[in-house]
């Protein structure tokens, strides 16, 4: 098996367990590959005994790898994807971090976790994500999202005004600091924390869901992912913010935004013992009220 790493600097109390990790690999016969700017950390930082090959694109990981291990959190993961794009290589996340619902295999399991996936005893969830199109293409051809794209304001307190469509049918002007529009993997992230609802993947759905909306009575809205989603924002300023992930851009105000699903997946796997359901009971602490 084409193992594929990839990761970020970290902590030096990470770094046994990221040794660990290595030493998992080796011991399974993986051939494995590390990202190259990821490897010069890695050398820096701990004893490698083993002699890895490394990569830098995405060219270099289509039609050869088995595997991909992203090492970090959450936000590791989603940059990961800029590197699988269309590949179909199954992701999985070892969580260095502290909130995880993508990495979300502990520092501790990555042995028990590592003969899961020798033995094959694991699934694979297909995440759908979000595709940008826009007047200028601003995001060339990493015009796409896993968890969310968000339009916010820029250089300004006041708020802005972001008219949506859905399938061309006028569905609201928001009036709010900004506009998320989500996946069921990106709602338990930036849209969570703005009062959108958990959606479990799977559930061919994308959610839209307002940033401290001026109006109380505008909620969050839950639609189908075959729909498709015009925006259009007005404002004070003449500049508003494009995020896709953790990729961010300036766009001048009036440019339309469409949103649609993207063509291809991300392919998440999953093991015997990490399931959706059980990351959000660990996550969010469910069950441990003494009066369940």
């Amino acid at each position: 098996m084409r193992v594929a790493v990839y990761g970020k600097q970290f902590q030096k109390e990470v770094a046994p367990f990221v040794q660990e990790l290595f030493q998992e690999l080796e011991k399974a016969n993986m051939e494995v590959l590390v990202f190259e700017p990821f490897y010069n950390f890695l050398s820096q930082q701990m004893s490698m005994n083993l002699f890895l090959g490394t990569y830098n694109t995405y060219e270099e990981l289509k039609g050869g790898i088995d595997l991909f291990i992203s090492v970090g959190g959450d936000g590791t993961i989603l940059d990961a994807t800029t590197l699988i794009r269309d590949t179909e290589i199954p992701i999985i996340g070892v969580n260095t971090g502290r909130l995880g619902f993508l990495a979300d295999i502990a520092k501790d399991q990555i042995p028990k976790t590592i003969k899961q996936l020798v033995n094959k005893k694991f699934s694979i969830d297909q995440r759908t994500l979000l595709h940008l199109d826009t007047d200028i293409p601003i995001f060339g051809d990493l015009n796409f999202a896993l968890n969310e794209v968000t339009i916010s304001r820029k250089d300004t307190t006041s708020m802005i005004t972001i008219t949506t469509y859905i399938n061309d049918q006028y569905l609201n002007s928001y009036w709010a600091d900004g506009l998320i529009i989500s996946t069921p993997t990106g709602s338990t992230g930036y849209s969570l924390s703005c009062g959108g609802p958990i959606v479990m993947p799977g559930s061919q759905n994308f959610i839209i869901t307002p940033i401290a909306p001026h109006n109380l009575n505008v909620r969050p809205l839950v639609i189908s992912d075959k729909y498709e989603i015009k925006v259009k924002v007005e404002g004070r300023a003449s500049q508003f913010l494009v995020a896709l992930d953790s990729r961010i851009q300036t766009i001048d105000a009036g440019i339309e935004l469409t949103i649609k699903k993207e063509t291809f997946n991300i392919n998440m796997v999953e093991t015997e013992t990490q399931d959706f359901a059980s990351t959000l009971r660990n996550k969010l602490l469910w069950g441990l009220d003494k009066r369940n």
